[in-house]
């Protein structure tokens, strides 16, 4: 089933002339695929509420924003499926969890929100940094471990960071970043800022009791605290029925509103995050459980078929897949034919092998590099060998 159907004021926007359309050559006929006029699309699945009326179906876009998210997305699979085969080439060490399946999270929720709005996630972080405007060659260096890295190589995969985009990362630790989110909130309110801040956590770590301890804090203080649910059915490789009583995570709130999105629909997640900002702003905190799936396993230890079977996957994909319902929207209603989406493929690829090419060449960070970030600045602390005796460096 498609994605979305478009109004019926927007089909006609969107339809050629019968009697031209056919005869015009292709760079004419797709101006379409650039126009910001607005169109009205309904998403295919209803939101469930908590506690709040759900947001309408009906959702305003454009042509062009359907199309940004298709290219968007596809960077975002790529680079994912390109760091797959750099770690089975020992070039990526460590821990490495890869975000294929949930594109649509990432690229729904910037289509709501500013770059002064605040994101904190964790370890599942990659496409989130790609979101939030972070380049392709930042990212691979970071995974490798090289002086470019957003974090200057020293986070890896699960430590991304952009403070210029108000991303604050990238945490290792299951259900730590949520104090933290709430903690941006509680400073955006306190700043008065006219801003919010999304906080992203798995199904795994819902049942964490720092959720419910920040949640509870975020709600006396009425802070612009939203917290994102992000459900791909499997903490780690146990089932959501076998780790939690309710698994209606967007109810866990009790006394705080929630709503339940379909996270593979990239439209649906924009319209939960812009309804979701409103209210934090107006109300306080709210709960958002976003209904999506991974392709690869939990990491890149997990080969991810011990707990599904394949058969599981592969109907996810052929169905729910974010790209793919994107890719139908755009053919159905005449935004970009099938070659112009395959040239863009085309391109994005190109794109993420020169990024990786690029990553390879940056140098690793120099080991002084092991003392610094943390400590204050100048603090003048000492770090001696062994025997007290050789000053190894002096803390920066």
């Amino acid at each position: 089933m498609a994605l979305s159907r478009l109004s019926l004021r927007s089909n006609r926007f969107l339809q050629p002339s019968s009697t031209t359309a056919a005869a015009l050559p292709s760079s004419l006929r797709r101006h379409v695929s650039t126009d910001t006029t607005p169109i009205t699309i309904e998403t295919a699945v209803p939101f469930e509420s908590h506690l709040c009326d759900a947001p309408s179906r009906s959702v305003e876009t454009s042509s062009s924003e359907i199309l940004s998210f298709f290219r968007d997305m596809a960077r975002m699979r790529r680079m994912e499926i390109a760091a797959d085969s750099l770690y089975k080439s020992k070039l990526i060490r460590g821990f490495c969890h890869l975000y294929d399946g949930q594109e649509a999270l990432a690229v729904g929720m910037e289509a709501a929100i500013t770059r002064k709005d605040a994101i904190i996630t964790s370890y599942r972080d990659h496409c989130t940094f790609l979101g939030r405007g972070g380049e392709l060659v930042d990212a691979f260096s970071e995974l490798m471990g090289r002086k470019r890295g957003c974090s200057n190589g020293k986070g890896g995969s699960m430590h991304f960071y952009k403070k210029d985009a108000c991303f604050y990362g990238g945490h290792g630790i299951v259900g730590a970043q949520i104090p933290l989110g709430c903690g941006l909130a509680f400073a955006q309110k306190y700043s008065k800022e006219e801003f919010v801040t999304f906080t992203l956590y798995g199904d795994g770590a819902a049942n964490q009791g720092q959720l419910f301890e920040a949640l509870n804090i975020a709600a006396l203080w009425d802070l612009p605290a939203i917290l994102v649910c992000e459900n791909n059915h499997y903490g780690m490789g146990t089932a959501t029925w076998r780790s939690a009583k309710s698994p209606a995570y967007f109810k866990r709130g009790d006394y705080v509103p929630g709503l339940k999105v379909d996270g593979m629909d990239a439209l649906a997640v924009k319209q939960a995050c812009k309804f979701a900002k409103e209210h934090a702003l107006k109300n306080g905190p709210i709960v958002l459980e976003m209904d999506t799936y991974r392709y690869h396993g939990h990491s890149m230890s997990d080969p991810g078929s011990t707990y599904r079977t394949r058969d599981e996957v592969s109907g996810v994909r052929q169905v729910r897949d974010p790209i793919e319902r994107v890719r139908k929207l755009l053919l159905s209603h005449d935004i970009a034919t099938e070659k112009e989406l395959k040239d863009m493929e085309k391109e994005v690829r190109k794109e993420v092998d020169d990024a990786v090419a690029q990553a390879k060449e940056s140098p690793v960070p120099e080991p002084s590099e092991l003392f610094t970030n943390m400590y204050v600045k100048d603090c003048g602390v000492e770090s001696f060998g062994a025997d007290r005796k050789e000053l190894k460096v002096t803390l920066a």
